[in-house]
Order: C-alpha cells, then structure tokens, then sequence
C-alpha cells in the first residue's frame, strides 16, 4: 500500500493526467470533426492533432509507469512488461519533441517575413510536405527509441528494486553503467529538434523586428495583422521551449534516479514534473489557436448554460 507522500503524489499525477487528456483530446476531437465536416485538414490541424495524439500516449504511459512504481513493485521489478512501458515512453517522448519542433517550423515559414529563395521555397512547398514529414519523425522516433528495449534486461529492473545486495552489486554496476549510458544518448537526441524550435523561435524575433521597423518607417498603425501572428506564433513556440526544458530535466531526473538511494521517490516526483509539459503546453495552443479558442468557448457556454437549466 502506498504511504502517505505516495499517495499525496498520485492524486497530483492523476489531477495533471487528468487535465492533459483534456486539453489533448479537445484539440484531436475539434481538428478531427472539421476534418469529416470538411473532408479535408489544414496542416496546421494535422500538425496539432498528430502532437495531441503522441501526448495523450505519453500521459498515459508516464501515469501507468508512475502507478506500478507503486501500486505494483513487484510487476516494476519483472522487468518483462516494463520493456513495454520504458519503449513507449521514449517513443512518445521524442515523438512529441518531433512533433513541436514541426509546429514551431510551420509557424517560421508561414509566419516570418523572408526573401531569401531558400525560405520562400520551403514556404511554399511546406504544406504539401507535412504528411511526408509528419511520418518521417514517427520513422525516425520508432528507429532512434530502439536501443532502449535491446539494451533494458531483467537484471537492471530487479536492480532498481532490490538496491544493492551483495551477490547482485558487481552486476548491478555494469547494468545500471550500460543503460545509462544508452539513456544519455538517447536524451541528447532530443536536443536537436529543441535547437531547431529555438533557431525558429530567434528568427522569428528577427523577423519581428524587421517587421516593425518597416512599419515604423512608413508610418503605420501598431495594429498591424502580422505583428499579431508573429506574436501569438512566438508566444506558442516560446511557451514550448520553456516547458520542454522543465520536462528534460525531469526526464533526466527519472531515467537516472536508478543510481539514488530512494528510487521510487526520485522517479515520481520526476514523473510528476514531466507531467506538466504535454498537460499545460496543449492549453496554450487553445488559446493562441483561433478555431481552437472559439470552439472552447463555445463548450463553455453550453456547459454553463446546462448547468443553470438544471439550477432552475
């Protein structure tokens, strides 16, 4: 049974669960009604259903993870069904990071005000390009995810539980140091779609800038419709980058809690703090997404208007 501090952490990771489903599941429920309404999706729809369907994967999988720690030590130490959970948490992971960084690239290229022939072809070819490049990072997430279950055996999982007992210390040393390191090569991989958001998120404030000069020397209003899109672009992608940041480092502070004294602890509070990337950053985008906003706004007032039907 779960101690108090356990528990406590549980009902706060099933309250972040809880309101990252949501957000997650409005987004694809909204994109995919219009989608069979319409018979066809924008891009940006496709981008933002494909990064809520990875991210409600990931929330279940880091829930379910972070419940067996607890609930079920004896099914965490087998090590044969967590094969699954550590795979599929990686997969998500990245698939998510991927997914992001394709967001923060289609907001660059239809966003930003450029001349060069490069970014003016990418510009134009970007929406016929988003289904291909949209597979290609579940390709790439599916291959680089891999190393993790080949190299995640029984004996580290019985590791993790058992500590350090004297017959198995030797060999726990050379299972931790191997799917450590594998783990840190795994993790680096996601900084190169975080420093492809981050080159996006700085051209665009050069972008914005140039802009803003332009209309300074002509004379025009501040009002302008391109200093709001670039605004509400950088405020989707920033909002990103920070929260991606929080979620590494707790990321980091899970996979490598093995190696401290009190590992189940040290893994829910890291999966408690992940929590809060894929739960908080889909909220954002509904509220810098125009159809996304309306759409909740419109559920808000049905809600509220059920609920003063039933008060009367």
């Amino acid at each position: 049974m779960p101690g108090e501090v356990e528990g406590t952490l549980m009902l706060i990771a099933a309250g972040e669960f809880s309101l990252g489903i949501l957000g997650n599941a409005f987004i694809g429920l909204v994109n995919c009604v219009d989608w069979i309404k319409h018979r066809k999706i924008a891009s940006i729809d496709l981008i933002l259903t494909s990064l809520a369907i990875s991210r409600i994967t990931l929330l279940c999988v880091i829930l379910l993870d972070c419940f067996i720690l607890v609930l079920y030590p004896d099914v965490y130490a087998a090590g044969k069904q967590m094969r699954i959970i550590d795979y599929f948490w990686t997969l998500t992971n990245h698939l998510s990071v991927w997914f992001a960084t394709c967001l923060s690239i289609f907001y660059f290229l239809k966003i930003a005000n450029f001349l060069h022939p490069t970014f003016l072809w990418m510009k134009w070819r970007i929406d016929s390009a988003i289904p291909v490049i949209l597979l290609g990072c579940l390709a790439l997430s599916v291959f680089i995810s891999l190393p993790v279950i080949e190299n995640l055996n029984d004996d580290f999982r019985r590791c993790v539980k058992t500590k350090l007992k004297t017959n198995l210390t030797l060999r726990c040393r050379v299972n931790k140091a191997q799917y450590a390191s594998i783990k840190i090569c795994v993790n680096l991989l996601t900084l190169f779609p975080f420093s492809v958001s981050l080159i996006a998120f700085l051209l665009l404030i050069l972008s914005l800038w140039r802009h803003t000069r332009r209309m300074r020397l002509h004379a025009t209003g501040c009002r302008d419709p391109s200093i709001k899109a670039h605004v509400g672009a950088m405020k989707a992608v920033i909002s990103f980058l920070l929260l991606f940041i929080a979620y590494y480092l707790a990321y980091l502070v899970a996979t490598s809690s093995y190696f401290m004294p009190e590992t189940e602890l040290a893994v829910m509070v890291g999966e408690l703090i992940a929590l809060i990337y894929p739960s908080s950053h889909s909220l954002i985008l509904i509220l810098e997404n125009k159809k996304l906003r309306q759409a909740s706004l419109r559920l808000l007032w049905k809600v509220k208007h059920i609920l003063q039907r039933r008060n009367c």
